[in-house]
């Protein structure tokens, strides 16, 4: 489930790696992006169990510090043979906004048009679309100890994978969700709902897309290693000495995470990725391992243990085509902590103080809740006192374009930092990457696009000098055509030709105040924005949506502005609350609005022509009790003429046209 706050537990080996930050003031220092070897990385497969172990302890050991693999933690600022058959009067309706057409991704509700589904409090609902009523629900495993961890939803006719990403429970009180166990739950929905398995694979989840009834998802783990608790009058040197001699001694299982299959009958069986499928770059760190599993849903569990493969990689952001499944690790901005202070234990009978304490796990660092995209991962390189290391960012490529397990095709390396899945494109045979560079010092920044051709992921191509100073905003690649939105106090929207993928060029800039966060083609040319308005000095000022005409690359244009003072959208960072309904112009996003003692939440419905955006109305959800706040309306979408939002609380229908509240479905567990 997407969730508006998600915390972040960044690890850093004598330093911390920061998710987001807005760049510093600009000055006069060029940015000269890191000198590398730009273009194909070799992937290597292990041969056999000794050679994964030998390599994965020797890299290991290279990366393990004082504190272990990053110290103390931190916490900051469809196939249609499987298709349901659809009565004659199924509605017209809206689907997940997704990046790329025919690649589904998971969300919190989900519906073919006769059914609704969505999962709360660990129980999947169904409702029926023409009666506006629940008709079935199931809870699923795990439920009571589970809570309200979040869950996301993929649907493919008459099966359903929920997924399951940790946390809630005890420690949704303190605060923060912790990383918590992942699961799989295959449900079949044709009747009354039940559970055809699960699938819980050692790590967390760091994505999934779906192509026709196939569902390929993405773990990432750390070695299962336990370091000892040593004196803090310990030189560090000594402390990394030691922990080398942990990392040499561990076995391979610390390594290779396991995946338990449980069947409809309960029967359990447990698997891990054969040796010979894991493969590795020629430059890793042996402290993070990503593993791809591939579950066609109209077949079940069956062959689920046999296709996964691993990577000897990191990877935060997972983008996906028909063809292709990229995974790309982000680097870190580091910069210099106080390490952690660890309890001595009393001295040894001969009154010498032991070196090392008791091998036991040090007790968490207790984070709290922090708003952030997704978890950053463990650093792969100790920092040196000479400063970080440089900004790149890895991409790896898969061909899943056949049944069972992806194939490795290539990998890559560009300099900079990507924002999300949004700044990578394939098209014609090649990729596109947008970036940020950050200068070592953290002074200055600059942005580009790189093209890569796909089947080697070697750079063909780039174009760079794209808002010296200001960083990223929001990406849209459309077909040749590039989008760039850069900010810092004014928002450049750079236009990027992108046919010749040799020699990609700016075409156009426009600089406007504010930025756009996400970018979302709305035909003919024209281009809908959704960000924050600001003032000429870069301070935020509330919600913005822009309707720009790109018809001309040489000057593109905005035609209108919607402004909503004081006021933030979860669209801006989570394009699937967002809702474009062309068919009407209709669009739907989430609102917060804030200011003078007094808070609304609910959802603002917009009419979007050729040549202006205007403001229909506000759709908001019933408060739970007297004198509270509506429920932040978290999703939309378009069923028949009806506007559909949901919430926490439940969903609500209203009239697409004059916005007259239809029904109330509460969702509550």
């Amino acid at each position: 489930m997407k969730t508006l706050t998600r915390p972040v537990l960044v690890a850093a080996a004598l330093a911390t790696a920061l998710a987001a930050c807005t760049p510093a003031p600009q000055d006069d220092r060029p940015v000269t992006p890191p000198r590398q070897s730009l273009g194909a990385i070799r992937l290597v497969a292990y041969n056999g169990c000794d050679d994964l172990l030998a390599g994965l302890r020797a890299k290991a050991a290279e990366n393990v510090g004082p504190w272990g693999f990053g110290g103390p933690q931190i916490m900051y600022m469809e196939d249609a043979s499987s298709a349901r058959q659809k009565v004659a009067d199924t509605p017209d309706h809206s689907t997940t906004n997704t990046h790329e057409a025919g690649v589904d991704e998971p969300d919190l509700v989900k519906t073919d048009g006769d059914r609704v589904y969505t999962v709360s409090g660990g129980t999947l609902r169904i409702i029926d679309t023409a009666t506006r009523k629940v008709t079935a629900s199931l809870d699923l495993p795990g439920k009571d100890e589970r809570g309200y961890a979040p869950a996301d939803l993929l649907v493919s006719g008459e099966r359903a994978l929920i997924l399951f990403q940790g946390g809630g429970g005890p420690a949704m009180k303190r605060g923060f969700a912790p990383p918590g166990e992942t699961r799989y739950v295959l449900v079949d929905l044709a009747g009354q709902p039940k559970v055809l398995g699960t699938i819980k694979p050692e790590g967390t989840h760091v994505d999934a897309r779906m192509v026709g009834s196939t569902v390929r998802f993405v773990t990432r783990s750390q070695p299962d290693i336990t370091f000892p608790q040593t004196r803090d009058q310990l030189p560090e040197a000594e402390r990394t000495r030691i922990n080398q001699q942990v990392v040499r001694r561990a076995p391979l299982e610390a390594w290779l995470p396991k995946i338990e299959i449980t069947d409809a009958s309960g029967t359990v069986r447990k698997e891990s990725v054969p040796c010979e499928r894991v493969s590795h770059p020629a430059d890793y760190s042996g402290t993070s391992l990503l593993t791809l599993h591939s579950l066609d849903l109209s077949q079940g569990l069956t062959a689920a243990g046999s296709s996964p493969i691993g990577l000897a990689a990191d990877g935060d952001i997972v983008y996906g085509t028909g063809q292709s499944l990229y995974v790309a690790s982000n680097p870190h901005w580091w910069f210099p902590i106080q390490p952690a202070i660890v309890e001595e234990s009393a001295p040894t009978p001969s009154g010498q103080e032991s070196a090392v304490a008791p091998a036991t796990e040090p007790a968490p660092v207790e984070p709290t809740a922090t708003p952030t995209a997704t978890p950053t991962a463990t650093p792969t390189a100790t920092p040196t006192p000479s400063g970080p290391p440089p900004e790149e960012t890895e991409v790896h490529r898969f061909d899943v374009s056949k049944p069972g397990a992806p194939a490795y095709v290539a990998s890559g390396k560009v300099p900079g930092r990507l924002l999300n899945q949004y700044s990578l494109s394939e098209h014609d045979g090649h990729l596109r990457v947008a970036t940020t560079v950050t200068s070592a010092d953290g002074n200055t920044s600059v942005s580009g696009v790189h093209v890569l051709a796909a089947d080697t992921l070697a750079e063909v191509g780039q174009v760079g000098g794209l808002g010296k100073g200001e960083r990223i905003y929001s990406v849209r690649f459309i077909g040749p055509v590039g989008y760039v939105v850069t900010f810092r106090q004014v928002d450049p929207l750079y236009t990027l030709d992108l046919r010749d993928p040799a020699k990609p060029a700016v075409t156009g800039e426009l600089k406007i105040t504010g930025y756009s966060a996400y970018l979302h083609p709305s035909g003919d040319g024209k281009l809908i924005g959704i960000g924050q308005e600001a003032s000429d000095k870069g301070r935020t000022l509330g919600t913005q949506v822009s309707l720009f005409d790109v018809r001309d690359p040489a000057a593109p244009r905005r035609l209108s502005q919607l402004f909503q003072k004081d006021s933030g959208s979860e669209a801006e960072w989570d394009p699937h609350a967002f809702l474009y309904w062309p068919k009407t112009g209709t669009a739907v996003i989430p609102l917060s609005s804030y200011g003078e003692g007094v808070q609304h939440s609910g959802a603002v419905v917009l009419r979007i022509t050729d040549t202006e955006v205007s403001r229909v109305g506000m759709i908001e959800h019933p408060a739970d009790r007297a004198g509270a706040y509506p429920p932040g309306i978290q999703r939309s979408m378009m069923i028949g003429d009806s506007i559909w939002t949901f919430s926490y609380a439940g969903a609500q229908v209203n009239d697409a046209a004059t916005l007259d509240k239809q029904a109330w479905i509460p969702l509550g567990s």
